[in-house]
């Protein structure tokens, strides 16, 4: 099976001109309609489809993103892989404003999101879906990514674990240090349930994580703001774009059936 790539594209980081031949679709879901239209086209002979994740002018915010139509209307492209770019704030040192993390776990801290497909509501999906979630992103497009960046001679952080808050205020200093304290190494907004939803739907799942602040932990460090994370995506958004370029063709290239495979089995309910 040759692989199609859904791409989800983050603040600053969901250019459409990454794709050759251009053609955009606007579609409806079992779970309404997605974030924008799709826009279909390729990268170096394969297949993508790009969602502008808050909307191509950027108008929805996190907690209000329909992130079930997202993943469905991929899915119905026939998407065997979503790679995603998502901004976040940095909670270590060492993962300083620029440099890019290939997240490989999570801690989920938002609210009043639908974290699943099964909802009982839907007759396409009947049943519970309890998803193991000890691996929530896929290893095999992970390891592409991380190589791929080494490659380029890009500062990359092979692991990390996001901490998704509901938003859409950032955290108060108090918050920040209790999860420096948790274990969570970088904070966003959206990486929750978005690779839950892709886990049930049997895609393989990756995020390249662009840190561009230190959120509000660090002493004698201005605190995050929108000014200071747009000015750091504008700086540094074309790292993100040269790994998708360059990790597309290859995982294009790969054989994926047994991964798949895998994360259908999983998908059982």
């Amino acid at each position: 099976m040759k692989p199609q790539i859904g791409i989800i594209g983050g603040t600053g980081l969901d250019d459409p001109d990454i794709l050759e031949g251009r053609t955009e679709k606007y579609v409806d879901t079992p779970y309404g309609k997605p974030s924008d239209a799709l826009i279909l086209g390729k990268i170096k002979n394969v297949d993508c489809v790009l969602l502008a994740r808050h909307g191509r002018h950027h108008t929805i915010m996190p907690s209000n993103i329909n992130y079930r139509a997202n993943i469905w209307a991929l899915k119905e492209e026939n998407c065997s892989h979503v790679l995603v770019t998502t901004a976040c704030g940095s909670l270590r040192e060492e993962i300083q404003p620029g440099d890019l993390v290939i997240i490989d776990q999570f801690i989920d801290k938002t609210t009043k999101r639908h974290c699943t497909l099964y909802d009982g509501q839907h007759s396409t999906l009947s049943g519970v879906c309890h998803i193991p979630m000890a691996e929530p992103f896929c290893t095999k497009t992970r390891e592409v990514l991380i190589e791929t960046a080494k490659k380029l001679g890009l500062q990359c952080h092979s692991k990390g674990t996001m901490i998704t808050i509901e938003g859409p205020r950032f955290s108060s200093r108090a918050e920040s240090l209790m999860f420096r304290s948790w274990g969570a190494d970088v904070i966003n907004m959206t990486t929750v349930p978005e690779v839950i939803l892709a886990k049930e739907a049997g895609m393989s799942y990756a995020s390249i994580a662009m840190a561009t602040d230190y959120d509000c932990w660090k002493e004698h460090e201005e605190a995050v703001s929108v000014d200071k994370v747009l000015k750091t995506l504008k700086g540094n958004a074309n790292k993100a774009t040269s790994i998708l370029l360059t990790a597309i063709p290859q995982i294009g290239s790969m054989e994926w059936t047994d991964t798949l495979h895998t994360l259908k089995v999983f998908n059982h309910t």
